[in-house]
């Protein structure tokens, strides 16, 4: 990740979506200013979804998201479509493009949504009669509903100024409820064979970033040499993190009464729903040697060594339950279509995800039943500390 960009799991995701040659893509080249998607008179040109990052104003970063057109009913169209859907569960602001009168295929994918805010564009303007726009706007009349043309440029100022109006009123923040001005807060960074080189990973860069706009004091040392800082400071620290992976080993070198959290943890809080990984984490006492566990990563990455979800994670189960337990892993964004398989759940912190798209996959799981917990609940867990985690 470059230094002066924001990850894409801290933008707001607005998601475009419609029936094939809607205009989405022309809708958002224009309204981007760039050439981002390929726009074709041939249907289906979109056959993927595409990524692109802005700075929208008062909403701030945001990552627009052009999606497969829905109404491709063959085999490839439906796959199509489930890379859709996969947009869908990660969409913070809904933009339905409808360019016809029959409209009954947009008001079904509506209903895939939930509570996640929607605008309506009518586009195609241009062509459109006042009677097709007049039947068009009385089928989404629950909705807000904005006219455009992307071929005459036309409504876009109107767009932008009703997106603009989901700007967040509050933004959630890492250490809401924790940290105050002048608290001493120490991170402990282990720096393993997983680190990368020269570089710390984005849970601790953003960690570091808003407890200095808190106005915290800051220091930072490996675990290695927690001990000497703690000696040389001359209050103790309000507030320690440290990686998961050391828990039980900071635990031990720290007094008792210093609040004690960690990176995933922050995480987990701030994009997830702490309460229900705390609860999942009981199914632990369930798991027996035939039951299966899914490790959640939420992204992508060469695994190491020691990885703590692929590796340490289940050796600890393993070695309460036995080793015939299966322990399969899955990346990125989605779980796999079997969660219903799983008797348990464990994700990373999904500091490269969205907090609505951790939250659909919280949903997910819950809809079917299925406990989910988080890396830093089950170490603290498993070292006999988690009534001692700060969150």
């Amino acid at each position: 990740m470059e230094l002066n960009k924001t990850n894409s799991g801290n933008r707001i995701h607005i998601g475009f979506f419609g029936k094939v040659n809607s205009g989405k893509s022309s809708i958002i080249n224009e309204f981007s200013g760039r050439d981002i998607s390929i726009v074709s008179n041939q249907e289906g040109t979109t056959t993927d979804p595409v990524y692109k990052s802005m700075e929208i104003k008062s909403l701030g970063p945001c990552l627009l998201m052009d999606t497969p057109g829905i109404g491709d009913e063959t085999v490839l169209g439906q796959k199509r479509m489930k890379r859709t859907d996969e947009v869908i569960s990660k969409t913070d602001i809904g933009v339905l493009v409808v360019s016809d009168t029959n409209t009954e295929p947009e008001r079904e994918m509506l209903k895939k949504f939930k509570d996640t805010p929607i605008l309506v564009l009518i586009n195609k303007i241009d062509i459109l009669s006042e009677d097709e726009i007049k039947k068009i706007r009385e089928d989404f009349s629950s909705y807000k509903v904005i006219e455009v043309s992307a071929l005459e440029k036309i409504g876009f100022d109107k767009l932008l100024e009703e997106l603009l109006k989901f700007t967040p009123k509050k933004e959630e923040r890492l250490f809401d409820g924790m940290v105050e001005g002048k608290d001493l807060v120490l991170l402990v960074i282990p720096q393993d064979i997983a680190a990368p080189k020269n570089r710390l990973i984005l849970p601790q860069v953003q960690a570091i970033r808003e407890l200095l706009d808190r106005n915290a004091l800051v220091s930072m040392v490996k675990l290695e040499e927690l001990t000497d800082i703690l000696g040389l400071l001359n209050k103790k620290p309000d507030l320690i993190v440290a990686d998961s992976s050391v828990f039980l080993e900071v635990y031990e070198k720290i007094p008792r009464d210093v609040k004690l959290t960690s990176f995933s943890v922050l995480f987990a809080k701030l994009k997830g729903d702490i309460d229900e990984y705390v609860r999942g984490v009981e199914a632990l006492k369930k798991i027996n040697e035939n039951s299966k566990i899914l490790i959640a990563e939420c992204c992508t990455h060469a695994p190491a060594e020691e990885d703590i979800g692929r590796i340490k994670i289940p050796n600890m189960i393993r070695k309460k339950v036995g080793q015939g337990l299966q322990v399969d892993v899955s990346s990125g964004s989605v779980f796999p279509e079997n969660i219903s398989d799983y008797d348990l759940i464990i994700q990373c912190g999904g500091c490269m995800l969205n907090a609505k798209n951790i939250r659909s996959r919280i949903e997910d799981a819950k809809g079917k039943s299925i406990p989910i917990t988080n890396y830093g609940i089950v170490i603290a867990y498993f070292k006999g500390i988690l009534d001692k985690i700060n969150y």
